[in-house]
Protein backbone atom coordinates (compact mmCIF):
# COMPACT_ATOMS: atom_id res chain seq x y z
CA UNK A 1 0.00 0.00 0.00
CA UNK A 2 1.12 3.48 -0.92
CA UNK A 3 0.73 6.74 -1.59
CA UNK A 4 1.73 9.46 -4.22
CA UNK A 5 1.51 12.99 -4.75
CA UNK A 6 2.12 15.66 -7.39
CA UNK A 7 1.60 19.44 -7.78
CA UNK A 8 2.44 21.29 -11.18
CA UNK A 9 4.48 24.42 -10.94
CA UNK A 10 2.19 26.76 -11.31
CA UNK A 11 0.64 25.54 -7.49
CA UNK A 12 3.82 25.37 -5.35
CA UNK A 13 5.17 28.37 -3.36
CA UNK A 14 8.68 28.52 -5.07
CA UNK A 15 7.51 27.94 -8.43
CA UNK A 16 8.96 24.01 -8.84
CA UNK A 17 6.80 21.03 -9.47
CA UNK A 18 6.58 18.91 -6.39
CA UNK A 19 6.42 14.41 -6.05
CA UNK A 20 6.36 12.65 -2.85
CA UNK A 21 5.75 9.22 -2.14
CA UNK A 22 5.16 6.99 0.07
CA UNK A 23 6.38 3.14 -0.55
CA UNK A 24 4.60 0.90 1.60
CA UNK A 25 5.59 -2.84 1.91
CA UNK A 26 6.53 -5.66 4.03
CA UNK A 27 7.98 -5.05 7.53
CA UNK A 28 11.81 -6.75 6.60
CA UNK A 29 11.86 -5.75 2.91
CA UNK A 30 14.37 -3.21 2.89
CA UNK A 31 14.80 -1.22 0.48
CA UNK A 32 17.52 -0.18 -1.20
CA UNK A 33 18.51 3.10 -2.59
CA UNK A 34 20.61 3.02 -5.99
CA UNK A 35 22.11 5.36 -9.00
CA UNK A 36 21.91 3.29 -12.11
CA UNK A 37 24.16 5.20 -14.82
CA UNK A 38 23.25 5.60 -18.23
CA UNK A 39 23.73 2.61 -21.24
CA UNK A 40 24.69 2.64 -24.12
CA UNK A 41 24.90 -0.29 -26.43
CA UNK A 42 25.28 -0.42 -29.92
CA UNK A 43 23.55 -4.54 -30.65
CA UNK A 44 21.30 -4.36 -27.35
CA UNK A 45 20.37 -7.78 -26.47
CA UNK A 46 17.74 -9.24 -24.26
CA UNK A 47 17.08 -6.84 -20.36
CA UNK A 48 16.34 -9.72 -17.68
CA UNK A 49 14.18 -7.35 -15.36
CA UNK A 50 12.29 -9.18 -12.38
CA UNK A 51 10.60 -11.96 -13.91
CA UNK A 52 10.98 -12.01 -17.99
CA UNK A 53 13.54 -10.96 -20.44
CA UNK A 54 12.28 -8.30 -22.65
CA UNK A 55 14.66 -6.97 -25.94
CA UNK A 56 16.95 -3.97 -24.06
CA UNK A 57 17.39 -0.69 -26.09
CA UNK A 58 20.54 1.35 -27.61
CA UNK A 59 20.82 3.97 -24.75
CA UNK A 60 19.27 4.56 -21.69
CA UNK A 61 19.07 7.48 -18.96
CA UNK A 62 21.04 7.90 -15.63
CA UNK A 63 18.27 6.96 -13.01
CA UNK A 64 18.40 7.58 -9.01
CA UNK A 65 16.31 4.75 -7.78
CA UNK A 66 14.12 3.37 -4.44
CA UNK A 67 14.36 -0.79 -5.28
CA UNK A 68 12.99 -3.65 -2.90
CA UNK A 69 16.01 -5.51 -2.48
CA UNK A 70 15.04 -8.81 -4.23
CA UNK A 71 13.75 -7.41 -7.64
CA UNK A 72 15.10 -5.78 -10.39
CA UNK A 73 12.17 -2.65 -10.59
CA UNK A 74 12.14 0.49 -8.62
CA UNK A 75 9.01 1.51 -6.11
CA UNK A 76 9.86 5.19 -7.10
CA UNK A 77 12.88 7.34 -8.51
CA UNK A 78 14.03 10.09 -11.01
CA UNK A 79 16.01 10.37 -14.04
CA UNK A 80 19.06 12.94 -14.79
CA UNK A 81 16.30 14.67 -17.26
CA UNK A 82 13.61 15.16 -13.86
CA UNK A 83 11.54 12.68 -14.99
CA UNK A 84 10.17 11.26 -11.62
CA UNK A 85 7.50 8.10 -11.14
CA UNK A 86 5.88 6.58 -8.29
CA UNK A 87 3.52 2.93 -8.96
CA UNK A 88 0.44 2.04 -6.94
CA UNK A 89 -1.24 -1.47 -6.32
CA UNK A 90 -4.34 -0.87 -7.79
CA UNK A 91 -7.52 -4.10 -6.71
CA UNK A 92 -9.92 -4.26 -9.92
CA UNK A 93 -12.99 -6.65 -9.99
CA UNK A 94 -10.56 -8.59 -12.89
CA UNK A 95 -7.98 -10.64 -10.99
CA UNK A 96 -4.53 -9.63 -11.72
CA UNK A 97 -2.50 -12.21 -13.39
CA UNK A 98 -0.47 -14.79 -11.28
CA UNK A 99 1.51 -16.01 -14.56
CA UNK A 100 5.31 -13.56 -14.57
CA UNK A 101 5.32 -10.82 -16.47
CA UNK A 102 6.61 -7.51 -16.13
CA UNK A 103 5.48 -6.19 -12.48
CA UNK A 104 4.77 -2.66 -11.75
CA UNK A 105 7.79 -1.52 -10.24
CA UNK A 106 9.63 -2.96 -13.57
CA UNK A 107 7.55 -0.81 -15.45
CA UNK A 108 8.91 2.38 -13.23
CA UNK A 109 12.12 1.50 -13.93
CA UNK A 110 11.47 1.16 -17.69
CA UNK A 111 10.24 4.54 -17.50
CA UNK A 112 12.72 6.44 -16.04
CA UNK A 113 15.13 4.84 -18.23
CA UNK A 114 13.89 5.38 -21.42
CA UNK A 115 11.90 8.30 -20.78
CA UNK A 116 13.32 11.44 -21.17
CA UNK A 117 9.66 13.24 -20.44
CA UNK A 118 7.09 12.42 -18.22
CA UNK A 119 4.96 12.05 -21.92
CA UNK A 120 8.02 9.97 -23.26
CA UNK A 121 7.65 7.77 -19.68
CA UNK A 122 4.06 7.36 -20.43
CA UNK A 123 4.37 6.16 -24.25
CA UNK A 124 7.29 3.64 -22.72
CA UNK A 125 4.94 2.10 -19.78
CA UNK A 126 1.73 1.89 -22.16
CA UNK A 127 3.56 0.58 -25.41
CA UNK A 128 5.43 -2.32 -22.85
CA UNK A 129 2.28 -3.44 -20.94
CA UNK A 130 0.56 -3.95 -24.43
CA UNK A 131 3.57 -6.41 -25.61
CA UNK A 132 4.22 -7.85 -22.53
CA UNK A 133 1.38 -7.93 -19.99
CA UNK A 134 1.72 -7.27 -15.90
CA UNK A 135 1.75 -10.37 -13.78
CA UNK A 136 3.19 -11.98 -10.57
CA UNK A 137 3.59 -12.30 -7.28
CA UNK A 138 5.11 -8.80 -5.77
CA UNK A 139 4.90 -9.86 -2.07
CA UNK A 140 7.80 -10.35 -0.31
CA UNK A 141 7.23 -12.72 2.68
CA UNK A 142 3.37 -12.76 1.44
CA UNK A 143 1.81 -13.24 -2.10
CA UNK A 144 0.53 -9.96 -3.23
CA UNK A 145 -0.88 -10.05 -7.00
CA UNK A 146 -2.04 -6.87 -8.22
CA UNK A 147 -2.98 -4.22 -11.05
CA UNK A 148 -0.71 -0.78 -10.96
CA UNK A 149 -1.17 2.78 -11.29
CA UNK A 150 1.20 5.60 -11.46
CA UNK A 151 2.11 8.99 -11.43
CA UNK A 152 4.54 9.92 -13.90
CA UNK A 153 5.73 13.86 -13.76
CA UNK A 154 8.50 16.34 -14.89
CA UNK A 155 8.77 20.44 -14.18
CA UNK A 156 6.25 21.04 -16.59
CA UNK A 157 3.67 17.89 -16.88
CA UNK A 158 2.37 14.86 -14.68
CA UNK A 159 -0.25 12.17 -15.59
CA UNK A 160 -2.05 9.91 -13.69
CA UNK A 161 -1.92 6.11 -15.45
CA UNK A 162 -3.68 3.41 -13.91
CA UNK A 163 -3.78 -0.16 -15.64
CA UNK A 164 -5.58 -3.62 -16.06
CA UNK A 165 -4.15 -6.37 -17.74
CA UNK A 166 -2.76 -4.76 -20.99
CA UNK A 167 -5.19 -2.26 -20.61
CA UNK A 168 -4.92 1.60 -19.72
CA UNK A 169 -6.49 5.15 -18.79
CA UNK A 170 -4.38 8.25 -18.85
CA UNK A 171 -5.58 11.22 -16.72
CA UNK A 172 -3.65 14.99 -17.36
CA UNK A 173 -2.54 16.48 -13.91
CA UNK A 174 -4.62 20.05 -14.64
CA UNK A 175 -3.18 21.02 -10.72
CA UNK A 176 -2.26 18.87 -7.63
CA UNK A 177 -3.58 14.98 -7.69
CA UNK A 178 -3.32 12.28 -5.17
CA UNK A 179 -2.91 8.44 -6.01
CA UNK A 180 -3.57 5.87 -3.77
CA UNK A 181 -4.53 1.72 -3.60
CA UNK A 182 -7.69 2.69 -5.77
CA UNK A 183 -8.56 3.47 -9.42
CA UNK A 184 -9.21 7.35 -9.25
CA UNK A 185 -9.91 8.27 -12.80
CA UNK A 186 -13.38 9.09 -13.92
CA UNK A 187 -15.12 9.92 -16.98
CA UNK A 188 -12.66 12.85 -17.42
CA UNK A 189 -9.91 10.80 -18.75
CA UNK A 190 -7.75 12.26 -21.58
CA UNK A 191 -6.72 8.99 -23.34
CA UNK A 192 -8.02 5.19 -23.09
CA UNK A 193 -6.71 1.89 -24.54
CA UNK A 194 -8.75 0.10 -27.25
CA UNK A 195 -9.28 -2.85 -24.64
CA UNK A 196 -10.98 -0.95 -21.91
CA UNK A 197 -12.67 1.09 -24.14
CA UNK A 198 -14.38 -2.24 -25.42
CA UNK A 199 -14.92 -3.48 -21.51
CA UNK A 200 -16.92 -0.04 -21.56
CA UNK A 201 -18.68 -0.52 -24.60
CA UNK A 202 -19.36 -4.73 -23.35
CA UNK A 203 -20.68 -3.02 -19.78
CA UNK A 204 -23.20 -1.04 -21.79
CA UNK A 205 -21.34 2.18 -20.74
CA UNK A 206 -21.51 5.38 -22.45
CA UNK A 207 -18.38 6.92 -24.48
CA UNK A 208 -16.78 9.08 -21.64
CA UNK A 209 -17.52 6.21 -18.79
CA UNK A 210 -16.46 6.84 -15.48
CA UNK A 211 -13.25 4.20 -15.51
CA UNK A 212 -12.78 4.02 -11.31
CA UNK A 213 -16.18 2.86 -11.14
CA UNK A 214 -15.77 0.01 -13.97
CA UNK A 215 -12.81 -1.23 -12.44
CA UNK A 216 -12.84 -1.19 -8.88
CA UNK A 217 -12.86 -3.97 -6.53
CA UNK A 218 -15.10 -2.60 -3.70
CA UNK A 219 -14.63 -5.15 -1.17
CA UNK A 220 -10.29 -5.06 -1.39
CA UNK A 221 -10.56 -1.61 -1.27
CA UNK A 222 -12.52 -1.72 2.17
CA UNK A 223 -9.45 -3.59 3.14
CA UNK A 224 -6.25 -0.69 1.36
CA UNK A 225 -8.57 2.22 2.32
CA UNK A 226 -7.31 3.89 -1.17
CA UNK A 227 -10.08 5.79 -1.29
CA UNK A 228 -10.10 7.15 1.79
CA UNK A 229 -6.09 7.62 1.98
CA UNK A 230 -6.57 9.06 -1.58
CA UNK A 231 -9.03 11.84 -0.18
CA UNK A 232 -6.95 12.53 2.76
CA UNK A 233 -4.46 13.10 0.52
CA UNK A 234 -5.66 15.38 -1.96
CA UNK A 235 -7.05 17.61 0.84
CA UNK A 236 -3.94 17.82 2.35
CA UNK A 237 -2.42 19.19 -0.67
CA UNK A 238 -5.51 21.11 -1.30
CA UNK A 239 -4.99 22.60 2.06
CA UNK A 240 -2.02 23.92 2.30
CA UNK A 241 -2.63 26.11 -0.89
CA UNK A 242 -0.15 28.25 -2.60
CA UNK A 243 1.95 27.38 0.04
CA UNK A 244 3.00 24.05 -1.07
CA UNK A 245 6.73 23.50 -1.04
CA UNK A 246 9.08 20.84 0.12
CA UNK A 247 8.38 20.42 3.51
CA UNK A 248 4.94 20.65 3.09
CA UNK A 249 5.02 17.49 1.06
CA UNK A 250 7.18 16.16 4.03
CA UNK A 251 4.60 16.69 6.45
CA UNK A 252 1.63 15.37 3.84
CA UNK A 253 3.77 12.26 3.84
CA UNK A 254 4.22 11.87 7.80
CA UNK A 255 0.66 12.30 8.20
CA UNK A 256 -1.53 9.91 10.44
CA UNK A 257 -4.60 10.68 10.35
CA UNK A 258 -6.26 13.27 12.86
CA UNK A 259 -7.86 10.25 15.26
CA UNK A 260 -6.64 11.80 18.45
CA UNK A 261 -5.71 8.75 20.43
CA UNK A 262 -3.78 7.45 16.99
CA UNK A 263 -0.65 5.03 17.96
CA UNK A 264 1.47 2.75 15.97
CA UNK A 265 -0.90 -0.03 17.77
CA UNK A 266 -3.88 1.93 17.32
CA UNK A 267 -4.33 2.69 13.66
CA UNK A 268 -8.16 3.38 12.46
CA UNK A 269 -7.71 1.92 9.05
CA UNK A 270 -4.65 3.04 6.96
CA UNK A 271 -3.05 5.85 6.98
CA UNK A 272 -0.50 7.90 4.55
CA UNK A 273 2.50 7.34 7.08
CA UNK A 274 1.98 3.71 7.32
CA UNK A 275 2.62 1.35 10.50
CA UNK A 276 2.11 -2.23 10.57
CA UNK A 277 0.53 -4.17 13.17
CA UNK A 278 -0.52 -7.25 13.91
CA UNK A 279 -3.39 -9.00 11.97
CA UNK A 280 -4.06 -7.57 7.77
CA UNK A 281 -1.99 -4.83 7.99
CA UNK A 282 1.23 -6.13 7.68
CA UNK A 283 2.99 -3.49 5.20
CA UNK A 284 4.95 0.58 6.12
CA UNK A 285 5.99 3.09 4.91
CA UNK A 286 9.67 1.54 4.32
CA UNK A 287 10.93 4.25 1.77
CA UNK A 288 9.96 7.62 1.04
CA UNK A 289 10.89 10.88 -1.40
CA UNK A 290 9.71 14.13 -1.93
CA UNK A 291 11.26 15.79 -5.53
CA UNK A 292 11.42 19.66 -6.76
CA UNK A 293 11.83 20.06 -10.21
CA UNK A 294 12.10 22.87 -12.30
CA UNK A 295 13.88 22.99 -15.22
CA UNK A 296 17.90 22.54 -15.29
CA UNK A 297 17.27 22.08 -11.73
CA UNK A 298 16.12 18.80 -8.99
CA UNK A 299 16.50 18.35 -5.90
CA UNK A 300 15.58 14.66 -4.67
CA UNK A 301 14.65 14.26 -0.86
CA UNK A 302 14.91 10.52 0.45
CA UNK A 303 14.74 9.41 3.56
CA UNK A 304 16.30 5.75 2.40
CA UNK A 305 14.56 4.38 5.50
CA UNK A 306 11.04 3.38 6.69
CA UNK A 307 8.79 5.06 9.19
CA UNK A 308 9.42 8.86 7.26
CA UNK A 309 7.61 10.49 10.83
CA UNK A 310 10.92 9.14 12.35
CA UNK A 311 13.31 10.00 9.50
CA UNK A 312 15.15 12.84 8.01
CA UNK A 313 14.66 13.86 4.76
CA UNK A 314 18.07 14.44 3.06
CA UNK A 315 18.91 15.64 -0.47
CA UNK A 316 20.40 14.49 -3.51
CA UNK A 317 21.24 16.16 -7.12
CA UNK A 318 21.71 13.92 -9.62
CA UNK A 319 25.01 14.66 -11.81
CA UNK A 320 26.62 15.87 -8.44
CA UNK A 321 28.57 13.19 -6.02
CA UNK A 322 26.37 10.67 -4.28
CA UNK A 323 26.14 10.74 -1.00
CA UNK A 324 27.18 7.78 1.02
CA UNK A 325 24.11 4.60 1.06
CA UNK A 326 26.05 2.05 2.17
CA UNK A 327 26.14 -1.67 1.51
CA UNK A 328 22.74 -2.73 -0.23
CA UNK A 329 20.18 -4.05 2.12
CA UNK A 330 18.56 -7.26 2.15
CA UNK A 331 15.80 -9.01 4.81
CA UNK A 332 18.58 -9.53 7.22
CA UNK A 333 19.40 -7.28 9.68
CA UNK A 334 22.87 -5.63 8.67
CA UNK A 335 24.04 -2.65 10.72
CA UNK A 336 26.38 -1.74 7.97
CA UNK A 337 23.57 -0.40 5.55
CA UNK A 338 22.18 2.12 5.73
CA UNK A 339 18.53 1.35 5.85
CA UNK A 340 19.01 -1.12 8.58
CA UNK A 341 20.56 1.36 10.46
CA UNK A 342 17.96 3.34 10.84
CA UNK A 343 15.63 0.46 12.24
CA UNK A 344 17.90 0.34 14.97
CA UNK A 345 15.65 3.26 15.78
CA UNK A 346 12.69 2.85 14.72
CA UNK A 347 12.09 -0.37 16.24
CA UNK A 348 13.38 0.94 19.26
CA UNK A 349 10.99 3.38 19.27
CA UNK A 350 7.94 0.86 18.78
CA UNK A 351 9.09 -0.75 21.99
CA UNK A 352 8.78 2.87 23.71
CA UNK A 353 5.83 4.79 24.03
CA UNK A 354 6.21 6.03 20.30
CA UNK A 355 4.15 9.18 20.41
CA UNK A 356 6.15 10.75 23.00
CA UNK A 357 9.41 9.82 20.96
CA UNK A 358 8.18 11.84 18.03
CA UNK A 359 7.04 14.58 20.15
CA UNK A 360 10.75 14.97 21.35
CA UNK A 361 12.72 14.80 18.10
CA UNK A 362 10.32 16.26 15.79
CA UNK A 363 11.46 19.73 16.12
CA UNK A 364 14.97 18.92 15.54
CA UNK A 365 14.11 16.94 12.36
CA UNK A 366 11.97 20.00 11.53
CA UNK A 367 14.79 22.06 12.14
CA UNK A 368 17.55 20.42 10.54
CA UNK A 369 15.45 19.73 7.22
CA UNK A 370 14.67 23.48 7.36
CA UNK A 371 18.26 24.20 7.53
CA UNK A 372 18.83 21.86 4.92
CA UNK A 373 16.72 23.72 2.74
CA UNK A 374 18.49 27.10 2.79
CA UNK A 375 21.50 25.19 2.80
CA UNK A 376 20.69 23.65 -0.99
CA UNK A 377 19.35 26.94 -2.39
CA UNK A 378 22.64 28.22 -1.22
CA UNK A 379 24.58 26.06 -2.72
CA UNK A 380 22.48 26.55 -6.06
CA UNK A 381 23.17 30.09 -6.22
CA UNK A 382 26.66 30.31 -5.25
CA UNK A 383 28.45 26.36 -5.86
CA UNK A 384 29.73 23.43 -3.51
CA UNK A 385 26.80 21.40 -3.89
CA UNK A 386 28.78 18.00 -2.91
CA UNK A 387 29.84 19.79 0.30
CA UNK A 388 26.68 20.47 0.96
CA UNK A 389 24.69 17.24 0.27
CA UNK A 390 27.32 15.98 2.51
CA UNK A 391 27.02 17.85 5.37
CA UNK A 392 23.36 17.43 5.21
CA UNK A 393 23.76 13.41 5.56
CA UNK A 394 26.35 13.82 7.89
CA UNK A 395 23.95 15.92 10.30
CA UNK A 396 20.78 13.94 9.93
CA UNK A 397 23.04 10.86 11.08
CA UNK A 398 24.41 12.10 13.96
CA UNK A 399 20.98 13.31 14.45
CA UNK A 400 19.58 9.86 14.38
CA UNK A 401 22.40 8.57 16.24
CA UNK A 402 21.66 11.20 19.23
CA UNK A 403 18.25 10.21 19.34
CA UNK A 404 18.41 6.65 19.44
CA UNK A 405 20.92 7.33 22.21
CA UNK A 406 18.25 9.03 24.10
CA UNK A 407 15.65 6.19 24.04
CA UNK A 408 15.09 4.91 27.75
CA UNK A 409 15.85 0.88 27.57
CA UNK A 410 13.06 -1.13 25.76
CA UNK A 411 10.32 -2.44 28.29
CA UNK A 412 8.97 -6.41 27.36
CA UNK A 413 5.28 -6.40 26.90
CA UNK A 414 3.35 -8.99 25.12
CA UNK A 415 0.83 -7.13 23.37
CA UNK A 416 -0.37 -8.43 20.09
CA UNK A 417 1.26 -5.63 18.35
CA UNK A 418 5.05 -6.46 20.10
CA UNK A 419 4.03 -10.22 19.41
CA UNK A 420 4.03 -9.31 15.47
CA UNK A 421 6.78 -7.11 15.53
CA UNK A 422 8.96 -10.13 17.31
CA UNK A 423 8.02 -12.62 14.90
CA UNK A 424 9.28 -10.48 11.96
CA UNK A 425 12.62 -9.37 14.12
CA UNK A 426 13.47 -12.69 14.60
CA UNK A 427 12.80 -13.20 10.89
CA UNK A 428 15.31 -10.33 10.31
CA UNK A 429 17.73 -12.21 12.57
CA UNK A 430 17.34 -8.91 14.98
CA UNK A 431 18.41 -9.40 18.92
CA UNK A 432 15.61 -10.39 20.72
CA UNK A 433 14.29 -7.03 23.17
CA UNK A 434 16.66 -5.99 25.75
CA UNK A 435 19.85 -7.38 24.52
Amino acid sequence: MCDTLVSLAGSTLRGGALFAKNSDRERNEAQALEFVPARRAAAPGALRVTYIEIPDVGSTHACLISRPFWMWGAEMGANEHGVVIGNEALHARIPAQRRRALIGMDLVRLGLERGATAAEAVAVITELLERHGQGGDCGHLGRFYYQNGFIIADPQEAFVLETVGRDWALERVRDRRALSNAYSIGPGFDAISPGLRRQGVAAGLPERFDVAALLIDEARDAVSFGRGRCARGQALLDGFGSGLEPGAMMRILRDHGDAPDWSPANTRNRTLCMHAAQGARRSQSVASMVSELTPGRAVHWVTGASAPCLSLFKPIVLGQALPPFGPAPDDRCDGASRWWRHERLHRRALQSDFGQVLAEIAPERDALEASFQVRMDRAHAEGGLDAAVARCWREADAAEDRWLAALPPPVPAATPHRRSWARLDQVAGLRPLGR
